[in-house]
């Protein structure tokens, strides 16, 4: 069993940074990681996703560029640096750890096993 607890949400101004934690417990975490967020009135939607080594990530498209996923696998815990944030990134944001080794990264939801409880990010002036 793996517990995902997410950290670093908050209010930030549009426009400005921010970076978003997940460290798991429980076991060290071999299997890809991703993030989703809810945003308020819509579907959860499927973000960035990180295998083991870090050497593969996959985007959702619209988000290239200004969100990078990464990890630490000695401190077990995925990062999501938010870049150039806008009102509509403003959502409930979630980690997730894969049920299983894929060769393909997968966006989505039922492909992932563990989640955390999420951490709410609210972009206004």
């Amino acid at each position: 069993q793996v517990q995902l607890v997410e950290s670093g949400g908050g209010l930030v101004q549009p426009g400005g940074s921010l970076t978003l934690s997940c460290a798991a417990s429980g076991r060290a975490v071999t299997n890809a990681m991703a993030w989703f967020r809810r945003a308020p009135g819509k579907e959860r939607e499927f973000l960035a996703a990180i295998n083991w080594s870090g050497s593969t990530r996959s985007y959702e498209d619209s988000l290239k560029g200004r969100f990078a996923i990464s990890r630490d696998n000695a401190k077990n815990t995925v990062y999501l640096q938010m870049n150039d944030v806008r009102p509509e990134d403003t959502a409930v944001y979630y980690c997730a750890v894969d049920r299983e080794h894929r060769v393909v990264l997968s966006p989505f939801q039922y492909d992932y096993a563990f989640w955390g409880q999420g951490t709410q990010v609210t972009v206004s002036s």
